[in-house]
């Protein structure tokens, strides 16, 4: 019952990978390897679609505008993957990407929405994406503007040269961080709702500067923490140098031309038993058929062409098969992925593998609070084996069930943490069976929430 051996590097600032010109389909695929277990046809057949999109963009018009993506149709249960290896490549390839589920859309003329809104959505994405990229490339003059200014309220335009850096001294090593200054804001009629930055960070600039704007370059003086003001003071000052009409024209360009539309549950939209229009399935499929083919989606941002997005579909199909698709809407799906159902040594592989797993997880948080928390081998194959045990006898949902069985057993730990601070806390197979084991001697499973 050896403990596993787990190594936490603290990491500053963590940067993804970007997809290189030279990143061949292998190198696609071991980097998919180091995130999502087994899975190998999908991982190849997506790492080579992403390939060929690079590929494409080295020929010449007007051959370059004919090589169409070769969409994707996944098949497999939930939680083996099928989501999560489109969404890595995404993420790699710094590509705009959308999840969608194919019963949330109704045929155009039904109430609900129409299938065009996940391109609009998409391209929301995109301009996200490429803001945070223009404002990464002038983090440099944004960083430097702002201390500027707050040098400038602090030590005032009069003080001498060896107080302002004293000043900015202090400033760079966050020592007047909780002194309170006085800012100059744009003045709104309405509650300044902050929004999302894409990075789960709040974003202030833009609806700053669009209410700046609306109130003719209207100003109030506001008291306010440096810690405080800084992120605000940096969003206005990068959006004043990021020109709109850039980050609107590169993020098009980027949605048509590498945008990934992931359509979960496209099984759910055949019904093999209807008679007459039925609004959630053959007539979704007929309005999916000239988008995946191509079409123009007209959005806020202007006219998107759907050519060059590449579409990947999936389904459990347990009630319907493929060929039970519209034959117009298989042959807009020419790639083919059967994915497998996860094994219990596929779930022990997931919980030991991924550079982010599971287990590595529950350490870090723990360990913020100072328990220095380790699983033996066994407690690993332990868990894995009650996961896939329920995952048979209940409902198979996949390597989610992974979360929930891990929960249960950090329950105890997790809400007495500060007990153990300063402490060792081993998990073995004896302790995840005291957790977890008993519920599976029950006649009726379903009972419990597993």
């Amino acid at each position: 019952m050896k403990p596993i051996e787990v190594t936490i590097e603290k990491v500053d600032k963590p940067e993804t990978p970007q997809l290189s010109n030279d990143m061949t389909p292998k190198e696609i695929v071991n980097y998919l390897n180091k995130h999502i277990v087994g899975q190998s046809d999908a991982k190849r057949a997506i790492a080579i679609a992403m390939r060929n999109r690079w590929r494409r963009m080295q020929l010449e018009s007007p051959l370059k505008d004919e090589v169409m993506p070769k969409n994707i149709l996944m098949i497999g249960p939930t939680g083996v993957g099928k989501t999560e290896v489109a969404r890595r490549l995404a993420k790699l390839a710094g590509a705009p990407f959308v999840k969608v589920e194919a019963t949330k859309y109704t045929e155009v003329g039904f109430h609900g929405k129409d299938v065009d809104t996940m391109i609009k959505d998409l391209v929301d994405v995109a301009i996200t994406l490429q803001r945070n990229k223009m404002k990464e490339s002038v983090k440099a003059e944004v960083s430097a503007a702002v201390e500027n200014r707050i040098l400038d309220i602090l030590a005032g335009d009069a003080a001498q040269t060896s107080t302002r850096e004293s000043f900015r001294t202090l400033l760079r090593e966050g020592a007047l961080d909780e002194r309170t200054i006085e800012v100059e804001l744009p003045v709104s009629n309405g509650p300044k709702v902050p929004q999302q930055d894409g990075k789960g960070g709040i974003q202030f600039g833009d609806f700053l500067l669009k209410m700046d704007n609306m109130m003719g370059n209207k100003t109030q003086t506001k008291k306010m923490r440096i810690s405080e003001c800084r992120p605000i003071l940096e969003d206005m000052e990068a959006d004043r140098l990021i020109s709109s009409d850039t980050v609107e024209r590169e993020a098009i360009k980027n949605t048509e031309e590498n945008g990934i539309v992931f359509i979960d549950e496209i099984d759910k939209i055949i019904d093999v038993h209807s008679y007459g229009a039925d609004a959630s399935a053959e007539g979704v499929q007929r309005d999916l058929l000239p988008l995946i083919e191509g079409s123009t989606i007209s959005t806020k941002y202007g006219n998107i062409k759907t050519d060059h997005i590449l579409f990947v579909c999936s389904g459990a199909f347990h009630s319907a098969k493929p060929s039970d698709l519209l034959a117009e809407l298989q042959g807009r799906l020419p790639i083919r992925v059967e994915l497998k159902p996860l094994t219990e040594e596929d779930m022990y592989l997931i919980l030991t593998v991924p550079e982010a797993n599971l287990v590595k997880q529950q350490m870090a948080l723990l360990g913020t609070e100072k328990v220095k928390l380790t699983f033996t081998d066994d407690s690993i194959r332990e868990v894995a084996r009650v996961a896939f045990e329920v995952n048979s006898t209940i409902e198979n949902i996949g390597a989610r069930r992974l979360h929930t069985v891990i929960e249960r057993i950090m329950d105890e730990v997790s809400f007495t943490a500060d007990e153990h601070a300063s402490k060792d806390f081993v998990i073995d197979d004896a302790y995840v069976r005291e957790r977890v084991s008993p519920l599976l001697t029950k006649s009726d499973l379903s009972k419990y929430v597993l």
